[in-house]
């Protein structure tokens, strides 16, 4: 069985554990949603692409969801010394440790010398070995960018006097979410290509699989890749809820579907999706109302316990997924 998955960071690793052990003798294509991608103390840093990594390989924390097990953030201290001592200003928010300091500089260093993230990701992986193919959704620069409503950020307004527009991880990491999103866009998207074997890996899968990611930032990054949107449609794709009873399972999600004007609920989810892409989708119990609910109207909705409370209950939903998309290859 060829499987593809398109996946953002702790959410779709999780699951992504669930199904290979559900199906280990798949061909599994991951999709990694680089829109997160950030530059930090000069190094390119991808989060979600080294949280499906680290967590399929073994080095991931467990407590935390990313990031390195066992870590020591001594690298940070530092930095953050200098910030103090010099008025040197770094962005000492976003918490690296120095075990993941090795993988942004093995990334920058390939980079630098001309290789294509692509060609970096697998370099990592060989390291790993995560016992999938995981291929960032592109090689071009793209960035999930995010529009403050008014005048939360710590910096004030923009210049303008308006919002300030800030990079998603941010957003999501520095302030939290706290402050409300007027908009979110993945810049460069529209004119990026996917990146070699993305759209080989969905035109050979007999079923796509969208895991309870974030439907816009981590899903929704990758879909506005134009070619990979279109890849997709043709194809028989199930969906996992990141909403259960109306709030996400994890991370800030109701936050970003807030601002593209989408209610937190599992059968709105579905239906911002749409019928065009997603054809089944996976609901937890709670959610029981979407099976018949009229805003997924054309998409088969089944209902089961979603929560990831163990290796086996994650491989029961990523049973239950397949199953769903046999049903409906006929």
């Amino acid at each position: 069985m060829r499987i593809t998955v398109l996946a953002g960071g702790v959410g779709a690793a999780r699951f992504l554990r669930g199904l290979k052990a559900e199906v280990p003798d798949a061909d599994i294509t991951v999709i990694g949603n680089t829109g997160d991608d950030i530059t930090l103390f000069g190094l390119h840093v991808s989060p979600d692409l080294d949280t499906v990594m680290y967590t399929l390989g073994g080095g991931i924390s467990e407590e935390q969801g990313w990031g390195r097990d066992s870590d020591t953030f001594t690298v940070l201290a530092e930095l953050s010394a200098y910030r103090a001592g010099s008025g040197w200003s770094g962005p000492d928010w976003f918490n690296l440790g120095d075990k993941d300091f090795a993988t942004h500089i093995v990334r920058t260093s390939m980079l630098a010398a001309g290789q294509p993230l692509s060609a970096a990701t697998a370099t990592l992986c060989e390291r790993w070995r995560p016992g999938v193919t995981l291929i960032p959704m592109t090689d071009d620069w793209t960035e999930t960018h995010v529009l403050l409503a008014g005048n939360g950020h710590p910096d004030g307004p923009g210049p303008d006097g308006s919002g300030r527009t800030v990079h998603f991880q941010e957003w999501w990491v520095r302030l939290h979410a706290s402050v409300p999103a007027a908009g979110i866009t993945v810049e460069g998207a529209a004119q990026a290509r996917p990146a070699p074997g993305v759209i080989e890996a969905i035109e050979a899968a007999d079923v796509i699989l969208f895991p309870p990611s974030n439907p816009v930032v981590s899903i929704g990054a990758i879909l506005a890749v134009p070619a990979i949107a279109e890849a997709v449609r043709a194809k028989t794709v199930v969906g996992v809820s990141p909403i259960i009873g109306g709030a996400p399972v994890r991370g800030m999600a109701d936050a970003c579907l807030a601002a593209i004007g989408v209610p937190a609920t599992a059968g709105a989810v579905a239906a911002h999706y749409g019928p065009q892409l997603l054809n089944g989708w996976l609901v937890d119990e709670q959610d029981k109302a979407a099976v018949d609910a009229p805003e997924p109207a054309g998409i088969t909705v089944r209902a089961l316990p979603l929560y990831m409370t163990s290796l086996a209950a994650t491989a029961t939903i990523a049973r239950a997924a397949l199953d769903l998309a046999q049903e409906l290859r006929g």
